[in-house]
């Protein structure tokens, strides 16, 4: 006899396994899926405003909103990521041929530098050129090795990403334009109370809002900043160290320093005081303050995150998800803590 817990139980056991299927048959295009949602919910507020002023025209709205996504974000990114592709090439050849030669410029540093800082570098064993020249060559080589086949990965699975692009734009243009009524329905069936629902949803896109905003914007700001002043003192591939100054600018107090504070040292040790003062005192002045100045703009207090769960949970996401990962973390890193003090809230205030 069927009786009703049963049935319960059975329709609960088949929702999970169909779910589990159906997320299964997305993995492959999870990162499109994950950016065509993402990008909805950054658009959302653009559309409704789009929607009023065309009295209601969800095709219209919608398509006009994609199409400012592909200006305002889609296409610069597919910019960048051709010059990277092409920089970290061209680098990569040059270091193979040995016309760029970093253990060289670790010569001419210590070479630069006084007897009592070699004395104190000796008993370090930090001395030895050869070495240095030897290790750093060996990274240098290896990065650049990295880099070139990453960008033949890229080439070789060029229909692989039109496919994936493909996918996104068009997700993207339904979410947008249906987004508020399928966001009602997974409403409805969470079996929450009505409240707590609201609530997670409300802090659900905050956090997304926040989170995206507040990593991506403040990352692409400092590594277009630092890119920039590398383009106009004449390093070579701007690009490049502007998107690792990008991708550094998430660990805390260090972060883009990385990359511009060994190219200022250089620039000290070998006489070329001007080029390196001009490089710190920007970097410092400009670049290190965006993220005090932006992040708090961005982010705001209530989603603000620790920056040691930043970071961690950037590179956990991107260990388990590649790049989609270095947003991916941090996201899911915020809704973890927005939940848990979502329902610590009614004992913290049944206490009070």
């Amino acid at each position: 006899m069927n009786s009703p817990t049963l049935q319960s139980r059975t329709l609960l056991l088949l929702l999970i396994a169909v779910t589990v299927a159906f997320l299964a048959i997305l993995w492959p295009f999870h990162g499109a899926v994950f950016w065509g949602v993402i990008l909805a919910i950054l658009f959302t507020p653009l559309h409704r405003r789009l929607l009023r002023r065309m009295r209601g025209r969800r095709n219209l709205a919608a398509l006009c909103t994609l199409g400012l996504c592909l200006v305002i974000v889609i296409l610069p990114m597919t910019f960048i990521s051709i010059s990277l592709v092409q920089e970290a090439g061209l680098i990569y050849e040059r270091m193979k041929s040995g016309q760029l030669n970093f253990g060289a410029y670790v010569q001419q540093v210590l070479g630069a530098l006084p007897s009592w800082l070699l004395g104190l570098l000796d008993r370090f064993n930090l001395t030895s050129a050869a070495e240095i020249e030897a290790k750093l060559s060996s990274v240098a080589v290896q990065a650049g090795q990295f880099l070139a086949t990453k960008a033949l990965d890229v080439g070789q699975n060029t229909l692989q990403f039109i496919v994936s692009f493909g996918i996104m734009l068009y997700l993207l243009f339904f979410l947008v334009r249906d987004g508020s009524s399928l966001v009602n329905r997974i409403r409805q069936a969470v079996p929450l109370d009505e409240e707590h629902k609201r609530q997670l949803a409300s802090k659900f896109t905050t956090v997304i809002r926040a989170t995206v905003k507040g990593n991506i914007v403040v990352a692409a700001v400092q590594g277009a900043l630092g890119g920039g002043i590398f383009w106009i003192l004449g390093i070579q591939g701007p690009i490049l160290w502007g998107v690792l100054m990008a991708f550094l600018s998430l660990l805390p107090a260090i972060g883009a320093g990385l990359i511009w504070g060994p190219v200022a040292i250089y620039f000290f040790a070998t006489g070329a005081i001007w080029q390196g003062s001009v490089l710190v005192a920007f970097c410092v002045c400009v670049i290190g303050l965006v993220d005090n100045a932006l992040r708090p703009v961005l982010v705001g207090k209530d989603t603000k995150m620790p920056d040691y769960i930043v970071l961690i949970s950037t590179l956990g996401g991107m260990a388990l998800f590649g790049l989609t990962g270095f947003v991916i973390g941090p996201v899911i890193a915020a809704l973890f803590i927005a939940t848990w003090d979502l329902f610590s809230q009614p004992a913290d205030s049944s206490v009070k």
